[in-house]
C-alpha cells in the first residue's frame, strides 16, 4: 500500500533523526534512496474562500468601538494589504515602520530580511489604534514598543506584544461576529488574498514573487490559474452558450 506524501515525509524525518548522529551510517546512500523511492507531492493550485475573506475585511473596517476593536481592525487590514504572515505581523514594533516611505523592514521566513509595503488604509487604521493606546505614559521609547499589543486582563497595564495564537483567535472571533463561519477561513488566507489581488491587477510573476517574498517563482505560479481568461472565454463559448 502506498502512503501519502505527508506520511512519507514524517517517516523520512524520523529515520533521519534516528541516524543523524551515527557515524557509520552512509547518509549519502539514504539521500539517494529517497530520490528513487520517495513519492513527491504534486504542486497544488491556491484555493481559498475569497468572498469570505473580503467579507471579514469589510466588517473589520467598521471596528472602532474600543481599543481591542481598533487593534483587530488595524491587524486584519495589515494582514490583507501587506501579505505579512501572522507571526511577522505580531513581531512588528512601532519603530519598524517608515511612515514616509509607507513600508517596513521585517525578518520573515528563513530569517530573511525584506521590505514590506503598507497601504494607506492599513496605516490609517494603525494610527487610529496607536492614538487610542496612549503609549507615551509607559515611559519607554515608543519605537521599541510592539505595534500590536495585548489588551486582555492577563496583560494588565503593561504593553505586551500579541502572539500568533491569540491574534488568530481574535480574527476568528471577528469572522464569527461578521456572520462568516470561522472554519471557512484559514490563517494563511489573508496572504493568499494579498497575492491574488496582485495577480489580478496584472502584476508580472517576478514582481509578484518579490512582493509576496516567495522563495521561488514556482510558488508564485500556483496563483497563475487566476489569469486563465482565454480558457474562461473558450468555456463560455463552448459550454455556456445560449440555447
Amino acid at each position: 500500500m502506498r502512503t501519502a506524501p505527508s506520511t512519507q515525509a514524517l517517516y523520512r524525518s524520523a529515520v533521519r533523526g534516528l541516524y543523524a548522529d551515527a557515524s557509520t551510517v552512509p547518509m549519502a546512500e539514504i539521500k539517494r534512496a529517497e530520490k528513487k523511492w520517495v513519492r513527491r507531492r504534486g504542486q497544488r493550485l491556491i484555493n481559498f474562500d475569497r468572498e469570505a475573506i473580503e467579507y471579514v475585511i469589510g466588517y473589520a473596517q467598521e471596528l472602532k468601538s474600543d481599543l481591542t476593536a481598533l487593534r483587530d481592525r488595524a491587524f486584519i487590514l495589515t494582514l490583507a494589504d501587506t501579505g505579512l504572515r501572522i507571526s511577522e505581523a505580531c513581531s512588528l514594533r512601532r519603530g519598524d515602520i517608515d511612515r514616509l516611505e509607507q513600508r517596513a523592514l521585517v525578518i520573515g521566513k528563513g530569517d530573511k530580511q525584506a521590505v514590506v509595503r503598507f497601504s494607506k488604509r492599513s496605516l490609517e487604521a494603525i494610527d487610529d489604534y496607536l492614538r487610542a493606546r496612549k503609549d507615551a505614559v509607559s515611559g519607554k521609547p515608543l519605537a521599541s514598543l510592539p505595534l500590536f499589543a495585548r489588551h486582555d486582563k492577563g496583560a494588565g497595564k503593561k504593553i505586551k506584544p500579541v502572539e500568533s495564537g491569540g491574534m488568530w483567535k481574535a480574527v476568528k472571533r471577528r469572522a464569527r461576529e461578521s456572520g462568516i463561519d470561522p472554519t471557512s477561513i484559514r490563517v494563511h488566507d489573508f496572504r493568499h488574498y494579498f497575492v491574488t489581488l496582485l495577480i489580478l491587477a496584472g502584476g508580472k510573476t517576478e514582481a509578484v514573487r518579490k512582493a509576496a517574498r516567495h522563495a521561488s517563482s514556482s510558488t508564485t505560479s500556483r496563483y497563475i490559474h487566476l489569469l486563465d481568461s482565454e480558457v474562461d472565454e473558450l468555456y463560455d463559448e463552448a459550454i455556456n452558450r445560449d440555447g
